[in-house]
């Protein structure tokens, strides 16, 4: 199984248990969204009937000792509340506060002489619903028991519950399809990183492993020429010799840049930062490129005009100014001109090296940072290149908290910025 596979297996892993636990985490929301919906409805019901019941028994009590007990109509103030009074027995009352009508409509409601002061839902003709709650009461001059049904019309409520689910079901639905493609795409997103860094070390190991090669075969292919001839003066063989070497100090450049890098990607680099004047700086570490520049016929200038010091690691500039004016040197001809200007802008100090050599094409300046691209290999390889030097420039150049970039020099050339 490859790599891809077992990160897309990882992403489905993940996707599923993220989207089974934010979907139980919704509908536990949606079911009490639910819930709260349905006690707010009804709750308007609930008090009418309670504050009903209580009303009937208070009117109960106010004409129990009266003569025209046996008569009295009990109203409820309430015209959405219908009251149907009951007997002992459980039988309607014909004498209740009641449209005569709905007697027979009622008649064959269930009641339920044991469920007391509880509110209930019940079902007429399996088209009308009600809110209900029984009420009784027992006389204290006759001791005769008698009840009251207490009813309230919910059909209006019923239909709006009813719309809520079926909307609340369909946007269910429609955000936990949401949430799978949201966790698919989150997930993926998170693991991207990884991909991406694992992709650059697997790309690292192998690039590391052909430049490490490539002098190691020279070295092995050369040595092993001087012990077939084992007789041979040194003199005769210098040339052979005089390669080995070169490809011998190329590996161990290449070595070191590799712990460069190594070392940064760990974060175990510390820097010793100091006030250092840039401008004199720059004119003590050019020197030498100076005087190779004169060797070659190339133009070499300073124009130095920062006005603060740089806190910065001195052994680490330096080598950032080493890699960058090597570079600058390594691709300028002859006749051609590089100049290193330093400035101040707010408070960063401002370094450009420019060149007017092969410069660099636009698809190149998107990857110059990469580690071990080059844009031309053969050449780059032929001056003794591995790709790293920029690499290296960015890090030492990101540990100062700064920035670095490459622009073209018009009409041909590079520019390189750097901020610290």
């Amino acid at each position: 199984m490859n790599e891809r596979k077992k990160i897309s297996i990882q992403i489905l892993k993940n996707t599923l248990s993220n989207f089974i636990l934010y979907a139980v985490i919704f509908t536990l929301f949606a079911g009490l969204l639910y819930l709260q919906v349905n006690l707010y409805l009804y709750a308007s019901c609930d008090k009418d009937l309670r504050f009903a019941a209580k009303e009937w028994v208070e009117q109960k009590e106010k004409h129990d000792n009266t003569d025209s007990n046996a008569n009295y109509l009990y109203r409820i103030s309430n015209f959405n509340v219908i009251a149907i009074e009951r007997g002992e027995d459980g039988k309607i009352n014909t004498n209740s506060y009641i449209n005569p009508s709905y007697l027979e409509y009622f008649s064959d409601i269930n009641f339920d002489d044991q469920a007391i002061n509880k509110i209930y839902e019940m079902n007429i003709n399996n088209n009308y619903h009600y809110r209900a709650i029984n009420v009784k009461y027992i006389s204290k001059v006759t001791g005769e028991t008698s009840y009251v049904q207490l009813l309230v019309n919910i059909d209006s409520e019923k239909a709006m519950i009813s719309i809520f689910s079926k909307t609340l079901i369909v946007g269910c639905i429609i955000i936990i399809l949401l949430i799978l493609v949201l966790t698919y795409l989150l997930c993926k997103k998170s693991l991207d990183p990884i991909v991406k860094n694992y992709e650059k070390q697997t790309e690292f190991v192998q690039n590391a492993s052909h430049e490490l090669r490539t002098p190691l075969t020279i070295i092995q292919a050369k040595q092993e020429m001087l012990l077939k001839y084992p007789d041979s003066k040194i003199i005769d063989k210098s040339e052979d010799i005089a390669l080995t070497l070169n490809e011998t100090r190329r590996l161990t450049k290449l070595v070191k840049e590799l712990m460069d890098l190594a070392r940064a990607d760990a974060s175990s680099e510390k820097l010793n930062k100091e006030q250092i004047d840039i401008n004199k700086f720059i004119e003590d570490v050019s020197t030498p490129y100076r005087e190779l520049s004169n060797i070659d016929n190339k133009s070499f200038s300073l124009d130095l005009n920062a006005t603060k010091k740089c806190l910065a690691d001195r052994n680490k500039l330096k080598q950032l100014m080493i890699i960058l004016m090597d570079n600058a040197l390594k691709y300028t001809e002859e006749n051609d001109s590089i100049e290193i200007n330093t400035s101040t802008s707010k408070d960063e100090c401002v370094i450009e090296i420019k060149d007017t050599g092969i410069g660099i094409s636009d698809e190149a300046l998107k990857h110059v940072f990469e580690r071990f691209y080059r844009e031309d290999k053969a050449r780059s390889r032929e001056k003794g290149g591995s790709g790293l030097g920029l690499s290296i420039a960015q890090t030492i150049v990101k540990l100062h908290g700064g920035s670095i970039k490459i622009t073209h020099n018009k009409p041909k050339g590079t520019i390189v910025t750097i901020k610290l």
